[in-house]
């Protein structure tokens, strides 16, 4: 893939502290990255669930993560309150992903369980088997799709959700979006459902139809192409697996068929 993407402008549409990976890799393979970040990450507005989740946090069989960005609030949470995670007393911990299971075990965490495929699904099936009757935590986003949570409760679990963090559209980002078109992008990446609703609110702030005509979309995985369609935006390429390098090359598949 050395320089497959000479020349090429490629959106980027992570939060800010999480662009570099992505960005480092398309430079790898010669694009130019153009960051519209259209997540920033704040804590809940209603602080006081989450924090009797950790002040009960030995008392979960399982804590489920699926984000990074989960783990980053919780941990920033527990040590506001002054709260630390003894390892003998450490619910299990699964986690969507690789990314976040190093996240994970970067903040100290024994990383039980992580599927093969980095989807909400692929987790299911692992934890599916060995969760009923126990007590688990899932900590994410204010708004997420309750795929996890009906599922682990239809398998007998006992499910307390804690809004950890919330992912808000930042306020430069309609701005950014604006310059970024105006110079032409060729491709835009996203990296989940929450990137693809807010660039299309970003769109709406700065007047912008979208989809943007004749641009591709690259999808990191199956739930972010469902959102795409739904938008009217197929994607032109998945990832496959869904993590930041599969979705660098689904970026050169995607924009190899364009030339």
């Amino acid at each position: 893939m050395s320089l497959a993407l000479s020349g090429r402008r490629v959106l980027v549409t992570r939060a800010a502290h999480q662009a570099g990976k992505l960005s480092d890799g398309l430079r790898a393979v010669g694009a130019e990255p153009v960051e519209v970040p259209v997540l920033e990450i704040q804590p809940p507005a209603d602080l006081a669930p989450l924090d009797r989740a950790l002040r009960g946090f030995g008392g979960y069989d399982w804590v489920v993560f699926t984000s990074a960005n989960a783990v980053r609030a919780l941990v920033e949470r527990s040590a506001s309150l002054g709260i630390s995670f003894a390892p003998a007393a450490q619910p299990q911990i699964a986690t969507v992903g690789a990314a976040t299971a190093a996240a994970a075990r970067n903040a100290g965490f024994s990383v039980s369980l992580v599927p093969e495929t980095y989807i909400a699904e692929s987790l299911l099936g692992c934890l599916a088997e060995q969760i009923r009757g126990k007590r688990i935590l899932l900590a994410r986003a204010e708004v997420a799709r309750d795929v996890i949570p009906d599922a682990l409760r239809a398998a007998g679990a006992e499910i307390e959700i804690v809004e950890a963090y919330r992912n808000v559209l930042p306020e430069a980002a309609p701005g950014l979006l604006r310059r970024a078109l105006q110079t032409g992008i060729n491709a835009a990446t996203f990296t989940s459902s929450s990137s693809v609703t807010h660039l299309a609110e970003a769109a709406r702030q700065a007047r912008i139809a979208f989809p943007f005509a004749g641009v591709p979309a690259v999808s990191i995985g199956p739930i972010t192409s469902a959102t795409l369609r739904e938008f009217s935006w197929e994607p032109a390429a998945e990832a496959s697996p869904s993590d930041v390098a599969g979705l660098i090359a689904a970026t050169v598949q995607a924009l190899s068929s364009q030339s």
